[in-house]
């Protein structure tokens, strides 16, 4: 689904804003927004809900994003978490090591994705809201994994064979939630249309238990803000 929102003409340059509609990819593109021209892409992957893309949806507007794209792709056909086979059943709890919403090569294939249309749209940079200190757990949000893909986006395009290499841009990889919730809040995000639930219902309220819930409400409450989200 291709959603035109913004059409005037820029000398900015471009750049490919990875908007999953939860706080963090929201927080990436108001960053982007003041160097970019943000082309904004979502994945419909097989998660358990959509709340999170009608999420997005609305911040690619309030955020005036150049374009919204929204890809299907199917990642529950291959399984393996509880974001896309409702027989796992969500933590609610802390847990150690990977946890099992993680979802396979998730990030991987996003990014994989983001590159074709970074070229296809004459993009500079890649943005995506990776973070390696308030996170789950997950390999692909490390810096060496960034790093990696980095080498890879450039070895495997034309842009990066004909002298334009490609950024991938990760401005909250050294952030804690709090620092982000503050500079989100800076310039101007409205975290109310954000939704990080994993498991959230169709009107996109919390459980307020799950892993991302968790952090979510910590980050609120360390940097002194009142907490936005819509709770069951």
């Amino acid at each position: 689904m291709k959603q035109a929102i913004n059409m005037t003409l820029s000398n900015k340059p471009r750049a490919v804003v990875l908007l999953s509609g939860g706080l963090d990819s929201a927080t990436c593109l108001a960053i982007a927004q003041q160097t970019y021209d943000c082309y904004a892409l979502s994945f419909a992957y097989g998660q358990r809900h959509n709340s999170e893309l009608a999420a997005a949806s609305r911040l690619a507007i309030a955020l005036n994003a150049k374009e919204h794209r929204i890809i299907n792709i199917d990642l529950g056909g291959i399984g393996g978490s509880a974001l896309t086979d409702t027989s796992i059943a969500v933590p609610e709890e802390a847990s150690q090591g990977i946890p099992v919403t993680y979802v396979p090569a998730r990030n991987t294939v996003f990014l994989a994705f983001a590159l074709g249309f970074a070229e296809v749209v004459g993009a500079d940079a890649i943005v995506i809201g990776v973070n390696a200190v308030d996170y789950s757990g997950y390999p692909d949000c490390r810096p060496e994994y960034i790093a990696a893909f980095q080498q890879l986006a450039n070895l495997a395009t034309k842009a990066g064979v004909e002298g334009h290499p490609l950024n991938i841009e990760t401005p909250l990889l050294h952030l804690s939630k709090a620092a982000i919730i503050q500079q989100g809040t800076q310039l101007g995000v409205d975290y109310a249309l954000t939704v990080s639930c994993y498991q959230a219902d169709l009107d996109g309220k919390a459980c307020g238990k799950c892993d991302s819930c968790r952090l979510r409400k910590e980050g609120f409450l360390a940097a002194g803000l009142a907490d936005p989200t819509r709770y069951r």
